[in-house]
């Protein structure tokens, strides 16, 4: 297995469509960065958010089997102020179409690790495509922003032998979302 780097980035979102829209070269000026970098991609976050609000609904504990849709408040806007100690759930500004060899691992850009915001990290398998469901969290006391339209993680691209089954042969509960999606069973 290789990391890839950003030629070939380059030459599988161009003729593969493998990022959409894909932005040739790291944007940088007054905002924080995104676009091709030497071994990966940053990505964006578009301005649609869920703020997660533990007072609404009858939650009384997290649950992935069965998560309360109500605790979840929408958001559009610029800024996204997540609260003290919780966190959001955003969407990619890009599209993704994950080749059958290829597994990438979603990082968080150190620009929001130095303000206490964590990204999860998280795969995109072979064969997966669609737009990212990224979770935010803020770990500090006070409110945090975040930016749409500006980056916010960084996903490597690792190339190896094609799987013997991959995400789409799986039919994988998250395969083409196309927003905000919270968890499935």
């Amino acid at each position: 297995m290789s990391i890839k780097p950003d030629h070939w980035i380059r030459k599988m979102a161009l003729e593969h469509g493998m990022i959409e829209p894909f932005v040739d070269s790291q944007v940088r000026d007054g905002v924080i960065s995104y676009g091709l970098s030497s071994y990966g991609y940053d990505i964006r976050i578009a301005d649609e958010f869920r703020i997660f609000t533990p007072g609404l609904g009858d939650l009384t504990v997290v649950d992935p089997k069965n998560f309360d849709a109500r605790s979840m408040v929408d958001y559009h806007g610029a800024v996204c102020v997540i609260p003290p100690n919780s966190f959001i759930l955003a969407k990619t500004v890009e599209y993704f179409r994950i080749p059958r060899n290829v597994i990438t691992v979603c990082l968080g850009k150190s620009s929001y690790a130095r303000c206490g915001l964590v990204v999860n990290v998280t795969p995109f398998e072979p064969e997966w495509e669609g737009y990212v469901t990224l979770e935010i969290s803020n770990t500090t006391p006070l409110p945090a922003k975040v930016y749409a339209n500006e980056g916010i993680a960084q996903v490597l691209f690792f190339e190896g032998d094609p799987p013997e089954m991959s995400y789409a042969d799986k039919k994988g509960k998250y395969q083409g979302q196309v927003g905000i999606t919270l968890p499935k069973l």
